[in-house]
């Protein structure tokens, strides 16, 4: 069976036209004989007008409750994209998470998949429908309704693909991957493709194409991802392995620039150095479910402990009044900025080229740019800056690192001339 799953965010089926139009798309492939499977988040604003509810009536922490009500937005999605099809008299079928078998890890607002029984969706498959399965759902172990969070609809069509051994194209409001966002960065290009790893650290970074966990499940296992646009015919970007034509170690290492305003830097100190608070904060921000980033802390021989650490911004509420706890239990307190933002040159093997933090930190400086904490790895190189210099900055290091100017291509393999040896062969044959 040759399956396809397309998945279509909240911008690409904003208004009835643009429903449409990717039913369009959906009932080219089909009559082509695909067979297809579609995954849909909610119409754009859908979900904050969702929100915007809840907070009305009450609070809007991840529940039960919360999660029952958010999937409605992915439901109607589903149902009004099978109705659509139908009347350009393509056989469709609207699946819920549920429905479609996808299980769920306990936890509200943010659950990992855990397993799919595709059974449904081969079933809708087999008699040539289109399944059209809800995003950003599926049930947990007590029968609840559990939603996947941030770029939950991404990852529910990378499980689907790697399930069911297909492809998976990802459609958006933008041409692919670029170098930088391109809504604040004119001169950034599309990138015709990008290694799983690098995409990973890209989105982890800021870049709001895809959610970390999508890539990460795409890598693992080996799905092929597009990110294209819905509004236009453009190729967009494939996010797989590197392909043959490009140079070994003379390939340009740095990829793109991401930024992040999703920061807070939180600080915990304690007036006692002699006891190790960290287990205790990370086991604070684990119970929540707290990504933390750029991570220092004092050592074992100074009088005082301290550590700091990067988190989003839009998560330090929740984990506040538990930091303070633990630390004020050990004479100490907590402090959070959220006047800073994260930039970042994403690439590979950037560990093994130390000019390139040479550069980085050069070009900051040139800019007047102020920098505080610094993290390097082989795949990324983070910087925290003022919240409102991320926009200059991401411009400053996307000049120093003219990833305005298309890579060139590879240099062609050397043509030598057979030898005696390989003329009698051809010869022979």
């Amino acid at each position: 069976m040759d399956v396809l799953v397309q998945k279509y965010g909240g911008t690409s089926l904003e208004t009835l036209d643009r429903v449409r139009n990717a039913a369009l798309r959906v009932a080219g492939q089909w009559r082509d004989g695909r067979s297809m499977v579609v995954v849909v988040s909610a119409r754009g604003g859908r979900t904050d007008d969702l929100l915007r509810l809840a907070a009305d009536v009450g609070p809007t922490q991840p529940s039960r409750e919360l999660d029952q009500l958010l999937a409605v937005g992915e439901a109607e999605s589903a149902a009004l994209m099978a109705l659509t099809l139908r009347g350009l008299g393509v056989p469709a079928r609207s699946l819920t998470g549920h429905q479609a078998g996808i299980r769920t890890t306990e936890r509200h607002g943010d659950a990992l998949i855990a397993g799919i029984g595709a059974d449904p969706v081969l079933a809708a498959l087999r008699e040539r429908h289109v399944a059209v399965v809800a995003g950003f759902q599926g049930v947990n172990g007590a029968g609840d309704l559990a939603t996947l969070g941030r770029g939950g609809s991404d990852t529910t069509a990378v499980a689907l693909a790697a399930q069911l051994r297909a492809a998976c194209e990802i459609y958006t409001d933008v041409d692919g991957v670029f170098t930088a966002d391109p809504r604040i960065m004119p001169a950034a290009r599309c990138l015709p493709w990008v290694h799983p790893d690098v995409m990973a650290e890209m989105a982890f970074a800021g870049a709001r194409i895809l959610h970390t966990r999508c890539v990460e499940l795409a890598a693992m296992e080996r799905v092929e991802v597009s990110v294209r646009n819905a509004l236009s015919q453009s190729p967009g970007t494939t996010i797989a392995e590197s392909p043959r034509d490009r140079s070994l170690e003379t390939r340009r290492a740095v990829v793109a620039v991401t930024h992040d305003t999703d920061v807070a830097r939180v600080l915990v100190h304690c007036r006692s150095g002699r006891h190790d608070v960290a287990p205790e904060v990370f086991k604070v921000l684990a119970a929540q479910g707290t990504v933390v980033d750029l991570v220092a802390r004092s050592g074992p021989y100074e009088n005082e402990f301290r550590m700091g650490f990067t988190i989003r911004r839009s998560e330090a509420s929740r984990v506040r009044d538990a930091l303070y706890e633990v630390a004020v239990g050990f004479g100490g307190g907590v402090h959070f900025d959220e006047n800073v933002g994260k930039v970042s040159v994403v690439g590979m093997g950037l560990l093994s080229r130390p000019e390139y933090t040479a550069r980085l930190m050069a070009a900051l400086a040139d800019a007047r740019i102020p920098t505080s904490w610094i993290s390097t790895s082989q795949a990324r190189l983070s910087v925290i800056v003022p919240q409102d210099l991320a926009v200059a900055a991401v411009d400053a290091l996307h000049t120093a690192f003219q990833l305005d100017r298309a890579e060139p291509p590879a240099p062609a393999a050397p043509r030598t001339a057979p030898t005696s040896e390989h003329v009698s062969t051809v010869r022979d044959r």
